[in-house]
């Protein structure tokens, strides 16, 4: 596997490489263009105002000194004449069949011009042309026409070297190239710096996680980075901590929870065993040993029943399908099958409703939250009181509520409820057959059902339990 550290630095240079490539280009093409713009413009310049003469005083043609005079009554500056004798020996004069009418002194040869170029040059256009010379130089030339009564008459050839500007784009380019090479050592080595900066607060963070065990899990980090997103890291890396401790703290006293729960039936179950087979007893006995036996084995079964419920829960997917379903009939039927376990026991099962719209829900687990809702409520309500389950809705819920006239339960208590074995009164509990599973296993169902349960209690006045879910919309 690759080290992030050195492919950091290759895509590094990769990337300023690539910049580097396209500046430079940019750079070399622009000053190519202006660079072959100011040739241009020099040698057109000069062009035009020595046919400008020519145009004025055509008998300057007929001069055999090859020296180009200005006339008296022209005005032009003394710099300008002196530029004018300089380059008079690169210019040429042709005919409009590209015989040459005049040259300057000392005048090198040059090739027949094309006969396009004298075409254009006839059609009254200013036409540029580079050749290469037989010693190999290069050469700009550029043909202006002379006008003799709005007429072509002849063209002008004037020419300039182009060895300066070769020279300077030799120049540039090798600039630009000990400049690239400059900036890639330069970010190879500060790509590495910037590597081991940029990671230091990640190894922090690795040695930190090799050291972490179960039995380590209060260990946190503590980064000094100086960049807000390893901070963030640094938090998330310790939430996650946070979490996974209390997760681990969660599971070890849901083992050790669970095996408490079953090892008192069990230690019930061997005893009885233990006690009949001490000696022979009469079938009575015995049987009395087996009904005993019986109910621990019964208990056993809703223990694990609740416990495989919960680690169903506990998964990604929980065991939920999720349905358009009408919960006014489903609380019906369920008042009406648990009235006769209210008035044996001469409490008033009451139920309110008020329409509302259907909800996404499974209706057996639904089904199992209120009954163990209904059933806490009715084994902790005196005789005479009343249990009512309440319907309502709103534009964003509906919720279904449970409120008793019992004992209450103390302020205390409240968060910790729906705490997996949790159980407020643990005698008691377990006489009534209960294992402190019902309501961790109702907030499961509710969380499924992306709803919430939530409890309100004051010793003396009651409880109000109430599941919350989600109306749908639209």
């Amino acid at each position: 596997m690759r080290s992030f550290r050195a492919q950091f630095r290759l895509y590094t240079v990769a990337l300023i490489a690539a910049l580097l490539i396209v500046f430079s280009m940019l750079v070399y093409t622009g000053f190519h263009s202006l660079l072959g713009q100011y040739v241009d413009g020099r040698l057109l310049s000069f062009a035009d105002t020595l046919a400008e003469l020519i145009e004025q005083r055509p008998e300057l043609l007929k001069r055999s000194d090859h020296e180009i005079v200005v006339p008296r009554g022209t005005q032009l500056a003394d710099e300008r004449m002196q530029e004018l004798r300089e380059v008079s020996h690169s210019v040429h004069v042709l005919a409009l069949d590209g015989t040459v009418v005049w040259q300057g002194s000392a005048v090198v040869p040059r090739p027949s011009v094309d006969a396009t170029v004298l075409e254009r040059g006839r059609n009254g256009e200013v036409v540029y042309e580079t050749i290469e010379t037989t010693s190999g130089a290069s050469v700009r030339q550029v043909f202006v026409p002379i006008r003799q009564q709005d007429e072509v008459q002849y063209l002008l050839q004037a020419e300039a070297s182009l060895a300066f500007f070769r020279r300077t784009l030799r120049s540039l380019t090798g600039l630009l190239m000990l400049g690239s090479v400059a900036v890639l050592a330069a970010s190879w080595f500060g790509s590495g710096w910037l590597a081991r900066k940029v990671l230091t607060p990640v190894e922090v963070l690795s040695r930190t996680a090799e050291s972490i065990s179960e039995s380590a899990l209060r260990s946190r980090v503590n980064l000094n980075a100086p960049f807000e997103e390893f901070e963030r890291l640094a938090q998330a890396f310790n939430a996650m901590l946070d979490r996974l401790q209390r997760a681990s703290e969660s599971q070890r006293r849901f083992v050790d929870y669970a095996a408490h729960e079953m090892k008192t039936p069990l230690t019930v179950i061997q005893g009885n065993l233990e006690v009949a087979l001490q000696r022979s007893r009469s079938a009575e006995e015995y049987r009395e040993v087996l009904v005993s036996n019986l109910e621990q084995v019964q208990r056993l079964i809703v223990l694990t029943r609740s416990l495989l419920t919960l680690a169903r829960f506990s998964g990604d997917r929980p065991p939920v399908e999720l349905v358009p379903l009408a919960l006014e009939p489903l609380l019906r039927e369920l008042i009406d099958d648990l009235t006769p376990v209210a008035e044996d026991r001469r409490i008033r099962l009451v139920l309110e409703q008020e329409p509302v719209r259907p909800v996404l829900g499974d209706a057996e687990r639904l089904k199992q939250v209120f009954i163990n809702l209904l059933d806490n409520a009715l084994r902790y309500t005196d005789p005479g009181g009343t249990v009512t389950m309440r319907l309502s809705g709103s534009r964003d819920a509906v919720r279904v509520a449970v409120l008793d006239t019992g004992q209450g339960i103390a302020q205390e208590h409240l968060p910790l409820l729906f705490e997996r074995f949790y159980r407020t009164d643990p005698a008691r509990a377990r006489d009534s057959g209960g294992h402190g599973l019902g309501l961790p296993i109702v907030k499961e169902i509710a969380e499924a059902h992306h709803g919430s349960i939530s409890v309100e209690s004051e010793v003396g006045k009651g409880s109000v339990f109430t599941l919350t879910l989600p109306a749908p919309q639209g």
